[in-house]
């Protein structure tokens, strides 16, 4: 019987072969090392652009964090005739606004996104989906010029009606001056200007849904809502959240059509049709008239403050995102 024949076994690599052999596969061509030297410089000129900001916006509020301390934050009055500065009013106003138009707005853009991706046919969709995202397109001068003209003649004949009522004269949360300019016009005006972002997102997360979900749950016998409820929804929650806080960062930072249609009065507001102004409002309204070092310095630090919320919302976007995303896509 022959015996099978054997091959010597090469010997084993060296220390140094192994090392060369590593070296080599590792080595990337020129052409992907000046690719990946270019994406980290242009990554790091984003960090550097907003060390930046924040550099200049602490520089330039200093002297007023200084002169006027924690007081800045909770001061409700804002004389810059007297030197008396206190933002509580224009934060206020900035988290009322911004909220307010969530509440209205979200609903309406989550609707238009189910509409458009799981209830209109094809020749309806695209149309309905062009025309929300040209929401986004027009500018916010434009919004505030059809706040003035359009929607506050509208609520000022809502507080006249209002004030006409004798049973809802005597709501104070109700009563104001009838300008139809004020927080109510405010919200209304974000809560349009909100609706493509979160819309958007919120199609674009329900369509990649995998098929497979909504297969499911019909073989099931489930009804076209139940589906959308307990097969779609919860795997598209967290892509629906992320486009909610996208538009909040929006309504948290817009300024002209705010500052048109708000009232611009420096105090907090007390009812629902009251003037007040926001952060990003008075900035825009007092910025070029700040003749005073505590004044523009005041100013500046209520940037910081609007820069330091704006960081936050980002901060919790990213802590519910990842904890309402569906396992294994956190």
């Amino acid at each position: 019987m022959d015996r099978p024949i054997r091959h010597p076994s090469p010997d084993p690599p060296s220390g140094k072969d192994v090392r060369d052999l590593s070296r080599r596969r590792t080595r990337l061509p020129v052409g992907d090392r000046l690719f990946d030297l270019i994406v980290l410089l242009l990554a790091g000129c984003v960090l550097l652009i907003t060390a930046l900001a924040a550099f200049e916006l602490i520089k330039g509020g200093a002297p007023a964090m200084r002169r006027y301390g924690i007081g800045f934050l909770t001061g409700t009055t804002w004389d810059p005739v007297h030197q008396e500065f206190g933002a509580l009013p224009f934060i206020v106003g900035t988290l009322v606004t911004s909220f307010g138009a969530l509440l209205i707005g979200v609903p309406l853009a989550v609707g238009a996104a189910l509409f458009v991706s799981e209830y209109a046919p094809r020749w309806l969709a695209e149309p309905v989906s062009y025309l929300v995202e040209l929401l986004a397109a027009i500018p916010s001068v434009v919004y505030g010029f059809w706040g003035i003209f359009v929607l506050a003649p509208v609520v000022r004949g809502i507080q006249l009606d209002i004030f006409r009522s004798a049973a809802l004269r005597g709501i104070g949360f109700l009563r104001s001056t009838p300008t139809g300019l004020g927080l109510f016009t405010a919200i209304i005006i974000l809560a349009v200007m909100i609706i493509p972002y979160a819309s958007s997102v919120a199609r674009d997360v329900l369509r990649l849904v995998p098929q497979d979900q909504r297969e499911a749950a019909y073989a099931l016998g489930a009804t076209r809502w139940e589906v959308m409820r307990h097969a779609v929804l919860p795997y598209a929650r967290a892509g629906i959240m992320g486009g909610v806080l996208l538009s909040l960062g929006r309504a948290l930072g817009e300024t002209m059509a705010v500052t048109m249609v708000i009232g611009n009065r420096t105090a907090i507001v007390h009812g629902l049709f009251g003037q007040t102004a926001t952060m990003a409002s008075v900035i825009a309204n007092e910025f070029t008239e700040a003749t005073t070092r505590a004044h523009l310095s005041s100013l500046i630090l209520v940037g910081l403050i609007l820069f330091l919320i704006t960081i936050l919302v980002n901060l919790v976007a990213r802590v519910l995102i990842r904890r309402l995303a569906p396992e294994g896509l956190a």
